[in-house]
């Protein structure tokens, strides 16, 4: 999958003005940012990217006197997590430990003192979804909460197939999994064999359209993207959950979730819970 790095000047520079900057690019497509000395890189698929968008969310930016510019160059092809595979990372606690998501190589003592807890070992290879992300955290905490035991989930923009490995472990029978990024689907493969779930787990590579040609009807569908393609693919999630389905969603922010909810209400689906992270959002959405 080929990208482009933006890099964003910002003058006066302050915290504020990247967060802000940053989710208003998140609606142009961008997938990922780093802080600069002088700004804000993204990350976007050339795919993906839409410059009308982001440039008229700039000509609006909320802060006054704020001046704000950005050159676009295609990105280097490489492996985004090259830095992540060496070193690892600590391992995620969820819900107070009733869930640990760990890279095979840092097990925490509570692995030790418990065996009642799910495990999940994630492998990522120029995927999204290692659990250190707010989103990917609160989707986990939720199915936790949910009652996924002999279940169909769609797992929709599948990254590194966490979410659905997570539902296969508290339960459900099978899960659907696709991707746009044939990387992502190919180490989504990878993470189900690793955990054992591989003859319950089929993948997919392409976008929400693969969804027409389905005939399966889902009791969930978790998709973890942002805003403006949830909002686009949202009519066709609908199309295969099942009469009592349930839709959980995250990768957009706190503000977002009046669109959303107005979305599903044109849709048949009713908004029964939200919950936040650091200005993060995820909901629970539900057919009336």
């Amino acid at each position: 999958m080929k990208y482009y790095e933006v890099n964003f000047k910002i003058q006066p520079l302050s915290q504020d003005a990247r967060d802000i900057l940053a989710a208003m690019a998140g609606e142009a497509g961008f997938e990922t940012f780093e802080d600069t000395d002088e700004g804000l890189k993204g990350y976007v698929q050339q795919t993906l990217f839409d410059e009308d968008t982001l440039g008229q969310a700039l000509q609006f930016f909320p802060i006054e006197n704020t001046n704000i510019i950005y050159n676009v160059a295609e990105a280097e092809d490489k492996d985004w997590n090259e830095q992540w595979e060496q070193e690892g990372f600590d391992p995620i606690i969820i819900a107070d430990g009733k869930m640990v998501i760990h890279d095979g190589r840092h097990l925490p003592a509570i692995i030790e003192k418990d065996t009642g807890v799910q495990l999940i070992e994630i492998d990522a290879h120029l995927a999204f979804g290692t659990g250190t992300h707010e989103t990917t955290q609160m989707i986990c905490a939720t199915l936790l909460e949910e009652s996924m035991k002999d279940k169909t989930v769609l797992d929709a923009g599948c990254g590194t197939g966490i979410l659905g490995i997570a539902a296969l472990k508290l339960g459900a029978k099978g899960v659907t999994a696709y991707d746009i990024d044939e990387w992502s689907a190919d180490n989504t493969r990878h993470n189900a064999v690793i955990n054992q779930v591989d003859e319950h787990i089929t993948t997919m590579c392409g976008d929400a359209s693969l969804l027409d040609s389905i005939d399966e009807h889902f009791d969930y569908v978790l998709a973890n993207i942002n805003r403006n393609i949830l909002l686009q693919d949202m009519e066709r999630f609908r199309k295969v959950m099942k009469s009592n389905g349930t839709l959980i969603m995250s990768g957009f922010y706190t503000e977002d979730i009046p669109m959303l909810e107005a979305k599903g209400k044109e849709l048949g689906l009713a908004l029964v819970s939200q919950c936040e992270n650091n200005h993060w959002a995820s909901i629970i959405m539900r057919v009336q």
